[in-house]
């Protein structure tokens, strides 16, 4: 296994499926996620967060996976070792991709990133952490990963808020296209979750930035 990313909850690998399952003919990759013990909690309260997040996380992929989007499937959840197996998305990110593509093809991405937002938020499930570095395009097909920090949460505040911060990162990270970007992630949001949640969700959006304006006024004065 090779060590390929490290967050506050979690180290993640990259192995083999053979090398976590004793299948030595089988040498597709998995990703192998393994939340680590906190030594500043109390053991018993450190076991039982680590157990409702593993948990958590993998009900989320199956349900997501329900709702028709392209997500990693897991292949094991081990509650004694606190880890998640699941499947390599191996392609490319969004972040990089999108800045090298036409306008045209950019805008088709978006609007299929808006679909896959919302069969999940027809799930019932936020992510959490919505940039275009947590999606990969793979054969064709918009993947949404890394959903450690996703919750279920059906309401119109939550899903206010994912997007908030999509529109936020899409500002850093694609500055000088991201307005017609976005744009093209509701409407493709409308395509699944209908025109008058696309309406109310922008209002909400709308709200969520006023609040941050009003906030920094606020610092200000």
């Amino acid at each position: 296994m090779r060590l390929i990313a490290q967050g506050a909850e979690a180290k993640i690998f990259e192995a083999e499926f053979g090398e976590v399952f004793g299948a030595d003919l089988l040498r597709e990759k998995v990703i192998v996620k393994h939340r680590v013990q906190k030594r500043y909690r109390i053991p018993e309260i450190d076991i039982r967060l680590r157990k409702e997040r593993t948990v958590r996380e993998a009900r989320i992929l199956h349900r997501a996976k329900e709702f028709g989007v392209n997500c990693p499937h897991v292949y094991e959840v081990n509650m004694k070792d606190m880890t998640i197996v699941m499947e390599f998305i191996e392609g490319d990110r969004l972040k990089e991709l999108l800045e090298r593509l036409p306008m045209k093809e950019r805008l088709k991405l978006c609007r299929e990133v808006g679909r896959q937002i919302g069969r999940l938020h027809k799930a019932g499930i936020v992510h959490g952490d919505l940039t275009t570095s947590n999606m990969i395009l793979k054969g064709g097909k918009v993947y949404i990963i890394d959903l450690g920090l996703a919750d279920f949460d059906s309401t119109l505040e939550a899903r206010g808020v994912d997007l908030h911060l999509l529109k936020r990162a899409m500002e850093s990270t694609h500055y000088a296209w991201f307005e017609r970007g976005f744009e093209a992630v509701l409407e493709g949001y409308a395509e699944i979750l209908g025109k008058d949640e696309r309406e109310a969700v922008e209002k909400k959006i709308e709200e969520i930035e006023s609040r941050g304006r009003y906030r920094e006024r606020s610092w200000v004065g």
